[in-house]
C-alpha cells in the first residue's frame, strides 16, 4: 500500500492512497489550523471501526442475519501528554434487525476481532481495546 499527503496551505494537506480516492486533513485551529479536514488520529479511530463494520457486516449477512440497520461507534480516550496516543478505546456494535440471534453477532465480532480485522490486531498491541454491543428488534 502506498499513501501520500500533499501540502496545500498552512497546516492543510490533502491525502490519498492507491485507491485514488482523497480526504482532506487539518489541524484545530489552536495549533494553528483552519479546521478544515480530518484530524489524523481522527482517521485511525474510523480505520477501526470501518474495518471492524465490514467484517461484521459481511459475516452476518453470511448467516442470513436480517439486519436492517447497523452503526459502529468508538470512544477513543487519549493521553493529556504528547505524542497523546490513545490509551483506551471502546468500541460499540448496535445492529437492528428482525429476530437477530445473538450468538451470531457475538460470533461476528470475535472473528473480526480475533482473526480479521489488521486494524483492530495491530491497535491492540499498543492500547486496550474493549467491545461491546447493542442488539435492536426492528419495528
Amino acid at each position: 500500500m502506498n499513501a501520500r499527503v500533499i501540502w496545500t496551505d498552512g497546516l492543510t494537506f490533502t491525502g490519498t492512497a492507491d485507491t485514488g480516492f482523497s480526504l482532506p486533513l487539518g489541524a484545530d485551529p489552536s495549533v494553528g489550523g483552519d479546521d478544515d479536514g480530518f484530524r489524523p488520529m481522527e482517521l485511525f479511530a474510523i480505520g477501526l471501526v470501518g474495518c471492524t463494520a465490514m467484517d461484521v457486516i459481511s459475516i452476518l449477512r453470511k448467516k442470513r442475519q436480517a439486519i436492517t440497520h447497523f452503526e459502529v461507534h468508538v470512544q477513543a480516550d487519549r493521553a493529556s501528554d504528547h505524542p497523546r496516543v490513545f490509551t483506551d478505546m471502546q468500541i460499540t456494535y448496535e445492529i437492528t434487525g428482525h429476530d437477530v440471534q445473538q450468538e451470531a453477532v457475538e460470533r461476528a465480532i470475535e472473528l473480526s476481532e480475533e482473526k480479521y480485522c489488521p486494524a483492530h490486531a495491530m491497535l491492540s498491541k499498543a492500547v486496550l481495546i474493549e467491545s461491546t454491543y447493542k442488539i435492536i428488534e426492528a419495528s
